[in-house]
Parts: C-alpha cells; structure tokens; sequence
C-alpha cells in the first residue's frame, strides 16, 4: 500500500469517532429543535397544517388495518403457545400475567415503532435528501415559506402520532384477544383479568410503559428526518440517508428497551 493511501486510511480511522459524536450531536440538536417548535403554535401555518393532516392520514390510515390483524394473528399464537408450556409445568396461574408483560408491554412499542419506521419515517427521511438536491427547499424560501415548518415537522409529527395509534390500538387488540384465548366468549373471567391486569398495570409500571412507547415514537420520526435533513456522511444519495436513519434509530430502540427493562424488572 502506498503511504498516501495508508495515511488517508489512517486519518480516516481516527477521525471516525468525532464523525460519530458530531453526527449524534446533530441528530440530539436537530431532536431538540423540533421538539420545541412541534409545541409553538407559530410552526402551525396554513400549509403546515395542510401537509400535516394530509402526511396524518397518509402514513397511518393505510396501514393501521392490516397491522392490527397481523398483531391478532400474533397475538394469538403467541398467547397459545404461552398458555400451553404454562399448563405442561403447571403454571396456568401465570400464563396470561406473562403474554400481556411480554407481549403487550415489550414487544408490541417496539413492533410498531420498527413498522412505522420501515414503512413511513425512514422513506420520509429519504424523501428529504431529494428534495434538498432538487432544490425544493430553495423554492420555498423564495416563497417566503420555511422548509423544516412545512415539509419536516409534519412529517416528523405524522410519524409520532402513527406510531402511538398503533401501539394504542394493537394493545388493546391483543389485551382483548389474550383474553378470549384464555377465557374464551364468557364473561367469568373479568374479574381475574381485571386484578391481573391491575397488578401489571401499577403506576411506575404504567408510567415507564407511556414513557417508553412516546420516546420510540419521538426515536423513530426524528433520527431518519435528521439523517435526510443534515445528510450526515459523505455521498448525499437517499439510500444512504435511509440506511443511516436505520442504523442510528436501531441502536437508540434497542439503549431504550433496555433502559425500560431495567426500570421494570430491576
């Protein structure tokens, strides 16, 4: 190897963790700005709002359905599979403490948040980077309007509002059909599942479960839209923008599940 190309491989290397603390301290920046200007009502023009309602129905209404059945078909085998090994070590007592812990408090925040990710918030992201190299930023300074107003934070507010809905909803679905599976269509075990449900469901339990499920949502909507925005690394292509946002967004998921975990278990 030449020593101009192992120096630049060098330096390259050694650079490689200001890279990274600079590009998170962006992503932090840019999350702390958009937090604050989601809750100024002055961000809220005319086209924002319009945008806003529409990125709204776009990136939730078509995949809310489909998701909930995929979560009941889920929900169902998991809450099966459960009740079964439970009764074979004759633990039937805690089968369905465990299916609405697991499932329901863990694994259905997090599903939801990867889901809207994949399927909105990271193509948003993406979507981003194009705009800025087509010049469509500049277009709408022209027109005396601001880009990350109209095009940015209705998208990253879409995003948050997508992922709480079906976090919400699909828990419930899968509280209800827990209960069918264990139950079945009878109304003598509401009392059980209620006391069940009240024992899980304490107010620091409750608190860090609302907590986790709105910090994925902020997670999930913010890092791919600051990837696009800043265009963090060197080659400014979308499928850089969106492989970025994934990366960076993965990690943060899997430090606040963690976190939660600890919080509720130890």
């Amino acid at each position: 190897m030449h020593w101009s190309t192992w120096y630049r491989t060098v330096g390259h290397t050694s650079l490689a963790p200001v890279r990274w603390a600079a590009a998170w301290a962006r992503i932090t920046f840019f999350g702390s700005v958009m937090v604050v200007r989601a809750l100024s009502p002055r961000s809220y023009g005319p086209q924002t709002r319009y945008n806003l309602a529409r990125h709204m129905y776009v990136d939730t209404a078509p995949i809310l359905g489909w998701f909930t059945v995929l979560i009941a078909l889920f929900t169902v085998i998991i809450t099966r599979i459960v009740v079964v090994t439970a009764a074979s070590y004759g633990l039937s007592q805690y089968a369905l403490e465990m299916v609405i812990r697991v499932l329901v408090v863990e694994l259905i925040p997090l599903t939801a948040a990867l889901f809207v990710a994949l399927r909105t918030t990271i193509p948003s992201g993406a979507a981003l980077v194009e705009m800025r190299r087509i010049g469509h930023f500049r277009t709408l300074r022209r027109q005396r309007l601001d880009p990350i107003a109209v095009e940015v934070l209705p998208r990253m507010m879409a995003g948050i509002f997508a992922c709480i809905t079906l976090a919400a909803l699909s828990c419930v679905v899968a509280g209800i059909l827990a209960y069918l599976a264990v139950y079945g269509f009878t109304m003598a075990g509401t009392q059980a599942y209620s006391h069940m449900a009240g024992r899980v469901f304490d107010p620091l339990f409750t608190f860090i479960f609302s907590l986790k499920t709105l910090l994925f949502a902020i997670a999930v909507s913010v890092i791919p839209m600051a990837s696009g925005l800043n265009n963090i690394e060197d080659d400014g292509s979308r499928e850089s923008a969106a492989l970025q946002g994934l990366v960076r967004m993965f990690g943060v998921l899997l430090v606040m599940e963690a976190l939660s975990l600890v919080g509720n278990y130890i």
